[in-house]
Parts: C-alpha cells; structure tokens; sequence
C-alpha cells in the first residue's frame, strides 16, 4: 500500500486535513468500496468517476432528490403567475373588448400559461440542482492533487471528508485499506487558492448589476413624462408601411397621382342591377333570350368561345357536346353511384332554354357542375354559349337552313 500527498503547487505544512482520498482501477472496485464505507455509517464522502457507473447512487445509500418537488413547485408557480398575469391585464386592469370575445378565458390564454410554466420549472431544474450539489464551488483541495485530474480520464476515486462525525483518520485509512485502493492519499485544506473574489470581477459585477436597472429606470421615466416626439419604434411593423393616401402626390406616374383611374371594365358596387342582362342573364326578370350587347356575333367572339369551351366544358361534355367527355368515360367505369353524368348539350330541352338560364347555371353551377362564375369571366361565359348554340345547331339543322343552291345539291344526290 502506497501513501501519497504530491500536489501541483506546495501547501503549507501547518494546512489541515481536508479527507482522506483513495484511488481504484475499475468501477467495480468502486462499487464494492462504496457499499463498506455506506454500511460504516460515514456521511461527508464521495465518488469520482469519469462516467456514470449504474447502480452508484444504490451503492452509496444516496436518498431520493427533492429536485422533483422543486420542479413541480416551479412550475405550478409559473402557471399560477400566467393565469394571474392574464386575467389581471385583460379582464381587471385593461379591458379592451375584441369581438365580443370574453375578456379572459382558459383557451385564448394557454400558450402564456404553457410558456410560464417551462420557463419557471427550467429555471428551478437548473438552479435546485446547484443548490442540492452545493455548487459552484469556486475552489476545492482536489483542485491541486494532480493525481485527481484522472477522474476525467480513466480512474475512480473515493473521497472520506474529515468533516465527517465518524471521521479518524488511522480507522479511516484501515477502512480504505479493506476496500484493495492502488493509492490512498492525504489531502490538506486548500491554502493556495485566495478566498476572495478578485477585484476585477467584484467591480464588474457592481457595474453589471446597476446596468439592469436602467432600462427599467427609463420606462418609468417614459411613462411619467410627455414629448411632443414620436416615440421610438423597435419593431415597425405596419406603422410606416409605404403607401400613399387620397389625393396625394405620386412621382411614380406621369400625371403625378396617386389614386388612379379604375380599370377598364370595373364596376361599381351596386351597379350590376343596371345591367342584369350582361350580368345576370335576366331581362326585365326573365330569362334573356338574346346575347348582351356587349357581346359582338362576330367570329372572333365565337371562336373564343370555342377555346374557353375546350378549356372549361370539354372535358367532361366532350367535343362534341354531348356529354362523352374524357372525365365522364372514366367515371361511367367507377361504382360510384352518386355520379350523375354531365349533360347534352345538344338535346332539345338544352336547345330550346333561354340563353340566360344557360348563362346562370354556368355562372353558379348544377349538380355535379361547380360554378365557373368566379373562373370564367362574364363576356367568357357568353361567347361559351353562343359556341353552344352552333353545336346545337350542327345536330338540328333542317332543310330551311340550306341554301337553294345547298338544297339542290342534296336533291340531285
């Protein structure tokens, strides 16, 4: 057995001990020697080691921590500070009543609560651990043994304080001895380290602290005061937004306006009742049996109305109009019996319905048709119609549409 007291820089003789520190080579021996040194009853001891060695804390006879209450006191704390916090600025102090909600209520008021409590339970983890542990400990006597600075590394150590009650040192050391250390050593009290803080930091701490107290010195300033300023804006937001307001002057266009002209082709709110029949397909609250004026019978307006057709109807009323679109054959192949296929088009009740029912039911939909009012433009819709009624009329035309020229052609083949 080996008997040591190096140290990195040389104490005093007259230092007094501090404990006894006894060095092992695997946590197993660690283990067995904390289980004697718990079963002789000793309290101010103990372990070291570089990690977590399972079943320690038993093996020690460490009692259950009370960091758990801490925490939950905390947190409940944290809670309790929420909902008074809440309920004191929203319903008592400030009432400020927002759409008819009421002024404090659980829901609207959960994610401050929530918040307060992680915050609270956080800070009492935190500080009840250091306090539990007696930390931080600015300095300690096994800050000087250099042989110590392998607890980090790869051995263990076990240390019996000479503060302990049952301390002696020869029944100490004969009880260490019994526990099969490599090493067993004195160790002193520190009489290197200074006790005192340093002045640097004592005089940084004082200004620190006074720091602190500014910002709120300056809102209690601001709050008793009154200034023809604005005040100050950390976060903008929407308070300078660039925009301009009515008749003020923009640089931007060459007339020098802000407020423009509206676009061609607005209308007002209210004044779609001036024109029911572009709008509605009504007139004089029937249905419209003729186009609006707005929209020219010319070729141009009828191809459009092709296009838009093979854009928006096609698919489901096929090419033709007739309800074989691509959409309709895939679903005829589904079982689902709430499909009701598209409609034809060409079929007489279609063909003798006015142009504006046709219109409105484009417009706001029917059955399985969703309203194209707010896709399809107005003048859209119509020239979709009046595309509609050449189909209708290719799958119903009769002698008295043909020419006589037509006619005697059909007549001499």
């Amino acid at each position: 057995m080996t008997y040591e007291s190096e140290t990195k820089a040389e104490q005093p003789i007259e230092a007094p001990l501090h404990g006894l520190l006894a060095e092992y080579e695997t946590p197993g021996a660690l283990l067995k020697a904390a289980r004697k040194v718990r079963d002789a009853g000793y309290s101010k001891w103990d372990t070291f080691t570089p990690f977590p060695v399972h079943g320690m804390e038993r093996a020690m006879g460490v009692p259950m921590t009370a960091l758990p209450w801490i925490v939950l006191v905390g947190g409940l704390t944290g809670l309790g500070t929420a909902i008074l916090l809440q309920w004191w600025t929203n319903a008592h102090d400030y009432r400020w009543l927002i759409s008819g909600k009421p002024f404090w209520s659980i829901p609207a008021n959960v994610p401050i609560m929530f918040e307060l409590t992680v915050l609270f339970s956080a800070f009492c983890a935190f500080l009840g651990m250091l306090i539990l542990n007696g930390l931080p400990y600015p300095s300690h006597p096994l800050d000087l043994k250099r042989r110590f600075a392998r607890a980090t590394d790869d051995k263990f150590f076990l240390l019996i304080e000479a503060a302990d009650p049952k301390f002696d040192e020869d029944d100490t050391k004969r009880l260490l001895e019994r526990t099969h250390p490599t090493v067993i050593e004195d160790l002193p009290e520190d009489r290197v380290t200074p006790d005192k803080l340093p002045v640097g930091m004592v005089y940084g701490l004082i200004i620190l602290t006074a720091a602190t107290l500014v910002p709120f010195a300056l809102i209690a300033m601001l709050r008793q005061s009154k200034n023809d300023q604005p005040r100050i804006h950390a976060i903008a937001d929407m308070d300078w937004q660039p925009k301009y307001k009515a008749q003020r002057e923009n640089t931007f266009f060459a007339d020098k306006r802000a407020a423009r002209e509206p676009v061609p082709g607005t209308v007002a709110v209210g004044a779609l009742d001036d024109d029911d029949h572009f709008y509605r397909g009504k007139v004089d609250g029937a249905w419209a049996r003729t186009f609006p004026e707005q929209l020219p019978l010319t070729a141009e307006s009828m191809n459009r109305g092709r296009e838009r057709f093979g854009i928006y109807c096609q698919p489901c009323h096929g090419l033709t109009g007739t309800g074989t679109g691509i959409v309709a054959q895939r679903a005829d192949k589904v079982p689902d019996k709430t499909w009701v296929p598209p409609t034809n088009l060409t079929q007489e009740n279609i063909r003798l319905m006015p142009v504006g029912e046709i219109f409105n039911t484009m417009t706001h939909g029917i059955r399985n048709m969703p309203a194209y009012g707010p896709q399809v433009k107005t003048a859209d819709r119509w020239a979709i119609i009046m595309y509609v009624r050449a189909l209708q009329r290719t799958q119903a035309a009769n002698l008295a549409d043909l020419t006589p020229e037509e006619r005697r052609q059909l007549t001499m083949r």
